[in-house]
């Protein structure tokens, strides 16, 4: 019997998911864990800085950057769904991560990045951050998380893992398909199978997912 798969990522990225997945003929259980929303932010001057980075296509999304001065600098994106989100917004994409955050900034030398960020983030030595989104959490009936048993989890996020680690009772009837071996080590152990891919990309995730769900 084939598992379900859970979309635990905030609106609208888990409808998009979830679409892909059920075009794959697999059953999906939606559960958000988080709400996004924009956060007033003033965006500095563009003099300052050599590139922005984006981690998120949330920043693109809730951020309205192609509306200020700091549209003119070229974008450094963690991955191609993030290159993506940039470019449909008018953005100029000169670099694209294929191996996380540490791995895309690790060469850049003396040029100055500005990072639009998530609230809730992990800091990037010597990269200057600002906030421009939040993601808060949405509340989960019990019932919603015994749902989850006998499932795949998909984790795009720490804090996504850390979340449902926190309110699943029975571990053990969980599998677990994470972005990235970071984001795998937040939920902790005991869970019946977990896997991390080797590149953060979504077709990657659901190739995961749909291996542990057979």
């Amino acid at each position: 019997m084939t598992r379900p798969i859970a979309v635990l990522r905030p609106e609208p990225g888990n409808g998009r998911t979830a679409d892909r997945l059920a075009a794959l003929g697999l059953a999906v259980i939606r559960q958000p864990l988080f709400a996004v929303a924009p956060v007033a932010w003033t965006a500095p001057d563009p003099t300052g800085f050599d590139a922005l980075l984006l981690t998120s296509a949330n920043a693109v999304r809730h951020a309205g950057i192609a509306a200020t001065p700091l549209a003119r600098l070229p974008v450094w994106a963690v991955g191609s769904a993030t290159a993506a989100a940039a470019r449909a917004a008018g953005l100029r994409v000169a670099r694209t991560g294929t191996g996380g955050v540490a791995a895309l900034v690790g060469d850049r030398g003396d040029r100055r990045l500005l990072h639009l960020a998530g609230r809730e983030r992990q800091a990037v030595p010597g990269v200057t951050a600002i906030t421009v989104y939040a993601a808060d959490p949405l509340p989960v009936a019990a019932a919603a998380w015994a749902a989850l048993s006998g499932s795949v989890a998909l984790l795009h996020s720490p804090r996504a893992a850390r979340a449902l680690a926190a309110g699943v009772v029975d571990r053990a009837s969980l599998r677990l398909a994470a972005l990235s071996p970071a984001i795998l080590a937040a939920a902790g152990s005991g869970w019946d199978h977990a896997l991390a891919v080797a590149v953060p990309e979504e077709d990657a995730l659901l190739a995961a997912a749909r291996a542990l769900a057979d």
